[in-house]
């Protein structure tokens, strides 16, 4: 399918999200910048990125994340699509309230700039609903422009608990002519919070199968470090609470023949290095940080499962690139993970989400667990194709609206 704006001329879309990958901080949200690359690359779109980012004044690495904010660059070219960077001030306290317009405003002047320049857009493409998909919203108005908005979990299944990006969230939804979600559990869940579930549609994630491959374990496990033999766990993600890294590490308690690598940067990672001091598991545990995307094949395959037990997810890629990887997983059951992993040949699901019942999951499956060929198979089940004809299917239907009205 060719998207076009009607007037025959390729449609222009511009994608809005601060869950953007950029120079400084590559493993950003990659998954909004392959779903854009995919359609781009699909024809009949021209798209350009305003990925907004946080003001701070200092670069230095002791800064951490603020750090990484103050060195991405304010415009660069990532696979041949123009991105720009502008940023917006974060204030606290005041920041639930006032965001979503600071990063409308942000924006102005880089889209008025493209405009003089001749680049006006047909659509807004958002991702995350708040604040996102809000100050979307409030272009979309100014620009008078059709808007769909991409849900992608947290901004529905905890920020959408506060009563006032609840009722942000609603209206944004009432100017957007298409809400999507990456996963069912998140499109019911915004109809549930009462946006008109006629505009409501579900698109997964897809899985990069070109960049996520099976690798030899001994070649993997060669690349990677750690123990050459014996049983590995790996939990790629964000060092956060709600990851659920804690719950790992204290499953290895009741798993002692195997070794765990958390791979992953982030604010948790002092406590869970305390916690698995305390419980005697330290000499099992391997604190790998951040790892570039590129490399973070080896890592999946180097390990016999592939572990992710958060209390919240929309669409866990991880899992999706731990399969394709040949590496099978064990995860919560919780929102939207059961529709990544449907079969055995994927992994196992436990429940409830204690360290008893992982350390249970893991025990019980990995004697049975597939060969990496079929893991693999599975995963192919996921590419984007779905997905781009999905998209390009609802930007038609908005652009058919527009020029109908």
């Amino acid at each position: 399918m060719t998207v076009t704006n009607c007037t025959g001329r390729t449609l222009r879309v511009l994608t809005f999200s601060t869950l953007y990958p950029n120079a400084a901080n590559p493993g950003h949200g990659p998954f909004v910048e392959q779903r854009l690359r995919k359609l781009v690359e699909a024809g009949g779109v021209e798209a350009r990125v305003m990925a907004p980012v946080p003001w701070f004044p200092f670069k230095h690495a002791r800064f951490g994340e603020y750090a990484r904010f103050a060195a991405a660059p304010s415009a660069e070219m990532r696979h041949g699509l123009s991105v720009a960077h502008p940023r917006y001030l974060v204030i606290p306290k005041l920041g639930m309230w006032l965001t979503p317009l600071l990063l409308a405003l942000g924006a102005l002047p880089t889209l008025w700039k493209w405009r003089r320049q001749g680049w006006k857009f047909d659509l807004i493409d958002a991702h995350y609903y708040y604040p996102d998909g809000v100050a979307a919203g409030l272009l979309a108005r100014w620009f008078r422009v059709p808007l769909a908005i991409t849900a992608r979990g947290t901004d529905l299944n905890l920020i959408a608990d506060q009563a006032l990006p609840k009722r942000m969230i609603l209206w944004a939804a009432g100017v957007a002519g298409a809400s999507i979600g990456v996963c069912r559990a998140l499109a019911d869940r915004l109809v549930q919070l009462g946006a008109n579930a006629e505009k409501v549609h579900v698109l997964r994630n897809g899985v990069d199968l070109e960049r996520f491959v099976p690798v030899p374990q001994a070649e993997a496990r060669a690349r990677v470090g750690g123990p050459a033999l014996g049983k590995r766990l790996v939990s790629v993600g964000y060092l956060i609470e709600r990851k659920g890294q804690a719950l790992t590490i204290a499953a290895l308690r009741d798993l002692p023949e195997w070794h765990l690598d958390l791979v992953g940067r982030g604010p948790m990672e002092a406590k869970l290095r305390a916690l698995a001091q305390e419980l005697g598991v330290a000499d099992r545990v391997r604190f790998v940080g951040a790892v570039p995307q590129e490399e973070l094949r080896f890592h999946y395959a180097a390990a016999d499962l592939s572990v992710l037990a958060s209390d919240r997810e929309g669409w866990a890629n991880v899992l999706l690139e731990s399969m394709a990887c040949g590496t099978p997983v064990v995860a919560a059951d919780i929102w939207g993970t059961p529709e990544v992993v449907q079969s055995v040949d994927a992994g196992v699901l436990f429940a409830p989400r204690t360290a008893a019942a992982l350390g249970r999951a893991v025990a019980t499956y990995a004697p049975v667990r597939p060969a990496a060929n079929v893991v693999r198979r599975y995963a192919e089940g996921f590419s984007w194709d779905d997905t781009t004809r999905g998209q390009q299917a609802v930007f038609a239907t908005l652009m058919e609206r527009r020029f109908d009205a």
